[in-house]
């Protein structure tokens, strides 16, 4: 069956031809090959047949049809674009957080549900939190509910003695994430009248530990030099190395951004001068880019394989798959680059807040860290002098 067949029986003006149209074009945009965009457009027809013209459709049919394939994210994706798609399925994260709380003890799985319900979804006094805290604070606070759970029945009988005595045994980030958590917990528990005392209220542990931020050595710099060989991935580190630019600047980084012509680029909210290797950088990766995905109508300046069927910016996983699983942590380089720009001006923090758009605090701290290393001369000569990726370290931000 032809790819008109499928698509030129349907009447001219029909939100049906319209979405088939649409899939059609972006599939081709990502360079499909026939079978697939014959193979996604045969299953979509099965998801529309039948349906109301122009109605919404649920996201669990589309799911049903298509099954987790890329076929069925680029269907997805295009009815959502055309406000066509009603998502009735139940959240990934309600899934995980059900399954979790079944296996605590029953004088606890309510509380604990309730909590990380409100942590994942937000209520009218707090903003949802991150996946990554979820479950950081979940694997914080299950092992002490569990052992709590032989002596204490329910979660309102736990006192500030027994929370005493675990953060007794802890020390460092381990102490400060636990404490961090159970506060949480607790609060969130008295606040909603579901235990009669916070017992967490009169306890303290302290301020976290100063996390150790020294200059990049030569092997960690070759370590990343020889990971980064991808034009996706030098464009990437050369960012964070020159820029301090953060993953979600660089996943929203768009074309629009960059002006080639007069050697600019605006990434993070700031606007700064491109240099030579993040000039050669670009271009290196726009040409892979047009002759990978020369259809794409995707506006951000990283695409992939994915993200070329729609609008969106990369996922954060592409970020991990490329780097962090192989070794090389954004984090580490953009700290090294406000680092290096704090030896060089003397560690004056007002530079650095405007330089990086960093937070009052944060800037401080690199301040300090860079001061205690100006300092200490001989030790600060002994760190790598070599550039990130060049001949020469970054010049000062003007």
């Amino acid at each position: 069956m032809r790819l008109d067949d499928l698509i030129g029986d349907l009447p001219e003006v029909s939100a049906h031809r319209s979405v088939l149209i649409c899939v059609a074009e972006r599939a081709q945009a990502a360079d499909w090959t026939a079978p697939s965009l014959r193979r996604v457009l045969v299953g979509l027809r099965q998801v529309l047949d039948g349906h109301p013209d122009g109605q919404s459709v649920r996201l669990s049919r589309v799911r049903a049809v298509l099954g987790a394939t890329p076929g069925s994210r680029l269907a997805r994706t295009v009815l959502d674009d055309l406000g066509l798609l009603v998502d009735d399925t139940v959240p990934a994260m309600r899934t995980w957080i059900d399954r979790q709380c079944e296996a605590l003890p029953a004088g606890y799985r309510a509380e604990v549900r309730a909590w990380l319900l409100v942590l994942s979804e937000g209520d009218e006094r707090a903003r949802p939190r991150a996946t990554a805290t979820i479950y950081a604070y979940f694997g914080r606070v299950r092992p002490h509910l569990l052992a709590w759970s032989g002596t204490r029945g329910q979660l309102r009988e736990v006192t500030e003695s027994d929370v005493s005595q675990v953060l007794d045994k802890l020390r460092g980030h381990a102490l400060t994430g636990t404490f961090t958590s159970l506060r949480s917990l607790f609060q969130f528990a008295k606040r909603r009248r579901l235990v009669f005392a916070d017992p967490t209220r009169r306890l303290s542990a302290g301020c976290a530990p100063t996390r150790a931020l020294l200059p990049m050595t030569d092997e960690e710099i070759g370590a990343v030099q020889a990971v980064a060989v991808s034009p996706a991935q030098r464009l990437i580190i050369a960012l964070a190395a020159l820029y301090a630019a953060r993953a979600k600047a660089i996943r929203e980084l768009t074309l629009d951004d960059i002006d080639l012509g007069r050697r600019l680029i605006r990434i993070g909210g700031l606007e700064h001068r491109l240099s030579e290797l993040a000039q050669s950088a670009l271009v290196t990766w726009l040409e892979h880019r047009r002759r990978q995905w020369p259809r794409t109508h995707n506006r951000h300046a990283l695409v992939s394989g994915a993200s070329a069927i729609g609008t969106g910016p990369i996922s954060d996983y592409y970020l991990s798959w490329h780097l962090l699983l192989q070794g090389v942590q954004l984090e580490q380089i953009r700290g090294d680059r406000i680092l290096q720009e704090a030896l060089a001006t003397g560690a004056d923090p007002l530079h650095l807040v405007t330089a990086f758009n960093l937070s009052p605090k944060t800037a401080i701290g690199y301040a300090n860290i860079a001061r205690s290393l100006l300092e200490r001369p001989i030790e600060a000569a002994e760190a790598s002098p070599e550039p990130f990726m060049g001949p020469q370290r970054p010049e000062p931000s003007c």
